[in-house]
This record gives C-alpha cells, structure tokens and sequence, in this order.
C-alpha cells in the first residue's frame, strides 16, 4: 500500500479541525489556515498504555523521531509514533458484558485524533459494558517543528479550489500494529473479562481503513469478530470467505472521503456476510465522539444497537 505525504497531510488534518468547526453547520464548511496551528502540550504518563511489541516495533528499526502531542482544533493529537501500545479502558466492576472492541483513531497516518476518536470513545464503550482498548499505531514522520508542520499544511490543505487531490493514503504499518493488538486481546482476554469470540474493531478515516485492511488480510492468530469503518472509503473490496460482521457509518456530506459508491457494502452483502450501513445526511468528517446536532451523533447508540441485535453483549462468563 502506498502512502501520499499531500493525502495524509489533507487527511489528518482537514479531519480534526472539521472534527469542531465543521459543525458551525451541517454542511461542514471548510475551516481557515488558522484552525490547522498546533499547540505542543506536555506528553501524558500513559501508565496504562502496554507495548505491542517487547522491543523496537518490526520495520520500524532505525526509526529516531520524537513522539509529539500537541493541541490541534480543541481535540488532543499524537504524532511521530514508533511505538505502538494499546491502552485498556475497562467497565467497572460488575458491569462487563464480555465484548471487547479496539478503538482505532484516524488522522492521515500522520497523527492520531487520541481524543475524539480514541479515548473518548473508548470511554464511551466501557460506560456500556464493553471493554474498550484504545491503540495508538505507528505513523509516518512528520515535521519536528509546529511552524514547520502548519506551514506544510497549510499548503497541501489551503489550495486553490478544484485542485486534484492524491490518492487516499494506506500504511501497513498501522494495519500489522492493528493484527498484533488483537493478537494482545486474544491472549490477555481473560484477564479483561472479554470473551475471545466476540473480540472486534473500529477505527475511524485513516483508522477506518486499518481495520478494513486488518479484515481483509484474514489472518488466522488476527482476525476481528466484527468491524466498524466509521467515515472511511466505500470502495469495492474483496471479501474473505468468512468475513467478520460489519457496521458502517457515515455522513453524506463528507467533503474528505466523499460518497461515490457503495461497492464495500455491496461486495459484504454479495459475500454473504453481516452488514450493517447507516449514511448521516449531515456530519461531516470526523464527527467522532463529538456532538455537532445532526443525526450522526447517534452512531454510537446505533452500534451498540447493532452489537446487541448480534448477540455480542450477552454477559461475561
């Protein structure tokens, strides 16, 4: 899979700042070269976070960036990350019913939206029971500088209208950090309360793509139960012959990823397996864990819906 600088650039960041100012309406209006400035803040403990690996991450050997977090249209991002880790948020006590589900931020494999679609959500899912893990995955390096890194933006995001835009960018890097996540829930399953068999993924634009592609690969020791792509492409794909359930959400006005198709749906549907598609007339791009006053924000009510209607929230046992 190949990876566009231009296309993650427009991505990442076009993804966050609409992530709150696409919703002054529904129609997602683009924001200004002001909106994209990051704001380095301090690098939080993570005592929780558990490495994926036990040392340096394969195909990241050599690897010397920095990781940064910085402070980026109100919601809290990470950057130049080499060391993957996944973070347990877990329900309280006598509250788990047995389902686990690895929350996949999106961000252009340049960062990671960690808030408003990582932990947010992720704390979200353990209020209803689920044991929720948040993976923070391997990203391409970017500029050390903020300046430098805004700048570039600004460039790549702030063109002339009609402008061609590259390729949707893809990373197998994130995609192996996301087979070796589950592999980590699979072995750790009953330390967490989850059961194995009802272990699955969602991820979120770029993260939505990881976790379409970590379905695909179909690997035996990493294979998700279900898969939910919210706001990722909807191209046709082929479909491994037991595909895990799937649930798809997104909003029609997306001006980032826009709806062109519905091959995804209708390769899953003419694949016999599970599928579940709700398309927002408004929400934008990046509507995450945030509330913008459309229906989109009713996606998470929806997938636990549809978690429920499965048979995936039976009690642990």
């Amino acid at each position: 899979m190949k990876y566009s600088l231009a296309a993650g650039l427009r991505l990442l960041l076009t993804a966050s700042v609409i992530g709150i100012v696409g919703a002054r309406t529904a129609s997602a209006q683009m924001p200004s070269a002001a909106d994209f400035a990051m704001t380095p803040i301090p690098t939080p403990l993570q005592p929780d976070a558990i490495r994926l690996y036990p040392g340096v991450a394969p195909g990241s050997e050599g690897a010397n960036q920095k990781e940064q977090w910085e402070s980026l249209a109100h919601d809290r991002v990470v950057r130049n990350v080499t060391q993957p880790t996944l973070t347990p948020i877990l329900p309280a006590k006598g509250k788990a019913n047995g389902a686990g589900v690895i929350v996949t931020p999106g961000g252009g494999f340049m960062v990671l939206s960690i808030e408003n679609e990582g932990y947010a959500v992720a704390h979200w899912l353990a209020d209803h029971g689920i044991a929720a893990f948040v993976l923070k995955y391997r990203l391409n390096p970017t500029p050390a500088s903020e300046a430098e890194m805004t700048a570039l933006s600004n460039r790549m995001l702030l063109a002339p209208p009609g402008t061609a835009r590259p390729p949707l960018p893809t990373s197998e890097l994130a995609v192996a950090d996301g087979q070796q996540a589950l592999r980590l829930v699979h072995r750790r399953a009953a330390d967490w309360g989850v059961n194995p068999k009802r272990v699955g993924m969602v991820g979120f634009s770029a993260g939505a793509m990881t976790v379409l592609q970590v379905a695909l690969k179909n690997a035996a020791d990493a294979r998700p139960d279900f898969i939910a792509p919210i706001y990722g492409p909807m191209d046709a794909v082929v479909v491994p012959a037991n595909a895990p359930a799937l649930f798809v959400a997104r909003a029609a006005d997306d001006p980032l990823i826009p709806l062109t198709t519905f091959g995804l749906i209708e390769a899953w549907h003419q694949a016999g397996a599970p599928v579940e598609l709700h398309v927002y007339e408004h929400g934008g791009h990046g509507f995450g864990a945030s509330h913008r006053g459309t229906t989109s924000d009713l996606w998470m009510d929806q997938f636990y819906a549809w978690m429920q209607d499965r048979g995936l929230l039976a009690a642990a046992h």
